[in-house]
Formats: structure tokens, sequence, C-alpha cells
């Protein structure tokens, strides 16, 4: 991976030549993008979920590791909300950061993917979004998705098939059974070509929860990439005890 100083008030003038190739190089690079500036509601943290302490050290240092482990990649980008301090005091080579997240998922990534292209990246660069709540990826795993997008056409997805029987509800009942056979989870992470993520996140505004989505409405049909059961993000106050378990595992 190229080595990226992370840089808090703006981004740096210019990436070192590590990631900036020789102009006659004509294969796509690959980026990864980490939009951090949540709020995590959900969880019952004291502040922002991604910066909760799991396994000794704050979330969002877990699934740094995993992405600094991935050699293919240019560099790793975290979009944090302007004012965040969590990584002023946190230098590293491995990821920089740009304070341009937006109030939605969509604007952060949105906001990252722009970040990116006034560093250099190309339109034909392809971008690897993750949660950084999804801390319990693995290099492995992001690897596997790499081989898989790399000749597609369109890019992908880490996915799970739904593992258990799917109810529709009506008035906190039953309505029925939903057939699960074609029935997938959405992991992360969803890598496509920036120029084509870019377009599909405008038009699509802050709606998605997702990048596939917003491919989705585009008009594209994204690959699915079998996951893990143990790649989920980490968003309810149990989850943090699973995670923990999981980690002092590994």
């Amino acid at each position: 991976m190229g080595g990226l100083a992370p840089e808090r008030a703006q981004l740096p003038t210019s990436l070192p030549s590590a990631v900036n190739p020789p102009t006659d190089t004509v294969a796509p690079r690959l980026w990864a993008l980490l939009p951090c500036a949540g709020n995590g509601s959900r969880s019952g943290a004291a502040g922002p979920k991604q910066y909760a302490p799991v396994a000794g050290q704050p979330m969002v240092l877990h699934t740094l590791a995993a992405f600094a482990a991935v050699e293919r990649l240019a560099g790793v980008l975290v979009v944090v909300s302007p004012g965040d301090e969590f990584f002023d005091k946190r230098p590293s080579a491995t990821f920089f950061v740009a304070p341009c997240g937006g109030s939605t998922r969509a604007q952060s990534v949105l906001n990252g993917l722009g970040a990116l292209s006034a560093q250099g990246a190309a339109e034909t660069d392809w971008v690897l979004v993750h949660d950084a709540a999804r801390c319990l990826v693995t290099p492995a795993q992001i690897n596997a998705l790499i081989d898989a997008c790399l000749p597609d056409a369109v890019g992908g997805l880490l996915a799970l098939k739904l593992p258990d029987t799917l109810k529709r509800e009506e008035g906190g009942r039953v309505a029925e059974t939903v057939d699960r056979s074609d029935k997938w989870l959405a992991q992360t992470p969803q890598m496509f070509r920036l120029g084509a993520l870019r377009d599909a996140l405008v038009a699509a505004g802050d709606a998605v929860t997702d990048e596939a989505s917003a491919m989705e409405l585009a008009g594209h049909a994204p690959l699915l990439v079998e996951g893990s059961a143990q790649n989920f993000k980490v968003t309810y106050p149990q989850d943090f005890a699973l995670a923990q378990a999981i980690l002092a595992q590994r």
C-alpha cells in the first residue's frame, strides 16, 4: 500500500509517488473509502460508535488494520465530520483523513469520492467503500471481493445469503412467509468504479443506504460475492460483546 501521511485540516497537495504511477500505466488503481462521520445513535455508546473501544482499541482502528494488510490498495481515505479530532494524535502512513463528512452516508461517500478525484484518482479507478463499524472484516475477504470484481464490468459487494426464515409483518403479526432462496444480506466493502459510483450517487440522492442501491437505480446489476457472518456491522449494544469475543479469539 502506498504511504499516505494523514492530514487533518486538508488533504496533502500531492500523493506520494507510490500511489502516482507513471503516466503510461493504464491499469486502474484500487482505493478504499471509509465513511466515518456517523454518530452511532443506536449503539448506546457515549460518542460515535466507530471510536468506541473493542478488544483494547477503538473499533475503527481494527477496520483500518484489515485494509492496511491489503497491499494492492493505492491508499485508504477516512472521511470524518468537520471538527472531528479523533485522528489528530493518531498519525499513520497507511491512511489519510478528509474532514468532509456529510449528514448522511451517501453525502459522506460522495464527498470522499470528490476528495479522491481532487488528489488524482481516475474515473476508472476502483473504490472499495466500507463501513467503519464493520471491524471484523479480514484482508482475505477484501481480497476475495477484489479478485471477483476486477474482471467485472460493474463491480459488486460482499453479501451473505439469508440464513433464517423471513417473515413479512402487518400490525405486529406475521402476514406471510417470504421466499428466502434469492435473498441476500448486503455487507461491505462495496467495490465500483469511481466515476460510475459518483454519478449514481448524485442521481440517487440521500435516500440510498448503500452504494449498491445507487448503482441499481442507475440500471446496473452489482455482483454478489459471498462474505462471512462475522462481517457484521456493530450497531446495537449487544453487538459490541460479540465483536469483542471474535477479536479476542483471533
